[in-house]
């Protein structure tokens, strides 16, 4: 699926970002399938504010994106849940998980949704991330590093042409942060699937195919 961005500026940010060059904004962007994009985003610049709109959790902004040929503003709410489950997953920032649920449970309402990954794969891969131990713990129990892995796997509990993802790495240290990076490069080739990751520090370790400053 083809990701196109058309002249887009978030209207509360828009006489800050004007004041400094931009690869994406008030700029025509295609992303084709497949490809890895790194957005390098400097404090302050909007990073959070791109994944929300590419997600349709923000309409507040000019220009216009589009998923295929659909612009995200204009689908209906059917059209908009299907993308949603069947081509855009998202690494949140903030995480979002369910506090006072598990970390299994967590996963578990994510994974019935499509029912396209089995429980045996969800246990091998808590246990590649180092987080097999919590699974019954309630997720406000765990620290930051830990509830991001059970956030990174949730993301990939279904299938997508596009993986979103704000910061996904940011509590974690570099050897589990390249763990986690090397079963996210086989879920999403396994998916066919583009990447799309907003950080502020250099590219981790995925093979880039474009590298934008926002």
């Amino acid at each position: 699926m083809q990701l196109s961005l058309q002249q887009v500026m978030p209207i509360p940010l828009r006489d800050k970002l004007t004041q400094r060059p931009s690869g994406i904004w008030k700029q025509d962007l295609v992303l084709q399938p497949q490809e890895y994009v790194f957005i390098q985003a400097p404090s302050g610049t909007g990073k959070t504010t791109l994944v929300h709109i590419l997600y349709n959790l923000r309409e507040d902004y000019e220009g216009m994106v589009k998923w295929g040929a659909d612009d995200i503003k204009k689908v209906s709410k059917e059209k908009l849940s299907s993308l949603r489950t069947n081509n855009i997953s998202i690494i949140f920032q903030d995480m979002r998980l369910f506090p006072e649920l598990t970390a299994w449970e967590n996963l578990e309402i994510k994974r019935a949704l499509t029912n396209t990954v089995t429980p045996q794969t969800v246990e091998d891969w808590l246990d590649r991330l180092g987080i097999k131990d919590k699974k019954n713990s309630l997720a406000h129990t765990l620290s930051y590093g830990e509830q991001q892995r059970v956030s990174i796997i949730r993301a990939l509990l279904q299938p997508f042409s596009w993986l979103l993802m704000d910061e996904p790495f940011s509590h974690l240290d570099k050897a589990n942060t390249q763990k986690a990076c090397t079963l996210i490069k086989e879920v999403v080739t396994a998916n066919n699937a583009g990447l799309l990751l907003a950080d502020l520090d250099e590219p981790h370790d995925f093979p880039y195919t474009k590298t934008i400053q926002l």
